[in-house]
């Protein structure tokens, strides 16, 4: 299919009602960390419907989608190009991990990150030099650290927690809340498979954690467990 094909139909499945709650929901007022973004308003389930539909567009197609100027877009070309680095070949899924790092501008949300990373930039990097994730994690981009932490999704599923740990150290003091989330997040889903390692981490660091990224760790903590960690009493 081509990319005016593609564009026509996600056109086509618009919805100016929820574009208006999406404007809201992602936080695209001036000043809120999705400003100037803009939404044709399809719901998730019905574009994983379009990736279907269009599995076997070209990657070069996918990468001009990845550029467009509204979310459903850049959501629809991110999840074609997870399904298809799952059905690639090693050439190939090089090929989209290259698209996807060269195109990071583009991946500004924090659902785009979170539906994308791991499964590409994680995945190829399961057996590679992990080097770049320390690189993202020092970009002034907020997104770019989200990718930086989310791609260790992929890492924490096999049992591998020693990039998630270091780069939630690195980005203990980072300032934004979105980041806060997804370090505490990671850390809680290291719990979820290791609790060891986990309380060994916040032992160390839980006194420095902002709040929220504090909250999330420890989300699955007895309610008890949760106020002394809260209260600074560990």
């Amino acid at each position: 299919m081509s990319y005016q094909e593609i564009k026509n139909y996600l056109y086509g499945l618009a919805n100016a009602e929820i574009a208006e709650h999406s404007q809201r929901f992602f936080k695209t007022a001036e000043g809120e960390y999705g400003f100037g973004d803009k939404f044709l308003g399809i719901r998730v389930p019905v574009i994983r419907q379009a990736v279907k539909k269009f599995k076997t567009t070209p990657l070069n197609v996918a990468a001009n989608l990845l550029k467009s100027e509204y979310h459903e877009i850049r959501l629809f070309a991110l999840l074609l190009l997870v399904y298809r680095f799952s059905k690639s070949n090693a050439d190939e899924q090089e090929k989209i991990y290259h698209i996807y790092l060269k195109n990071t501008k583009y991946v500004n949300n924090w659902d785009l990150v979170d539906s994308s990373a791991h499964y590409i930039v994680g995945a190829y990097l399961e057996n590679k030099d992990r080097s770049v994730l320390y690189d993202l994690l020092k970009s002034n981009s907020l997104w770019e650290r989200r990718i930086a932490i989310m791609s260790t999704f992929y890492f924490i599923k096999n049992n591998q927690f020693n990039d998630a740990l270091h780069i939630s150290e690195k980005l203990l003091r980072d300032k934004e809340d979105l980041i806060h989330k997804a370090v505490g997040w990671m850390l809680r889903e290291i719990g979820n498979r290791d609790l060891n390692i986990e309380i060994a981490f916040l032992k160390i660091h839980y006194k420095i954690m902002p709040r929220t990224m504090l909250r999330y760790a420890i989300e699955k903590f007895s309610k008890e467990e949760r106020q002394k960690y809260l209260k600074g009493e560990i």
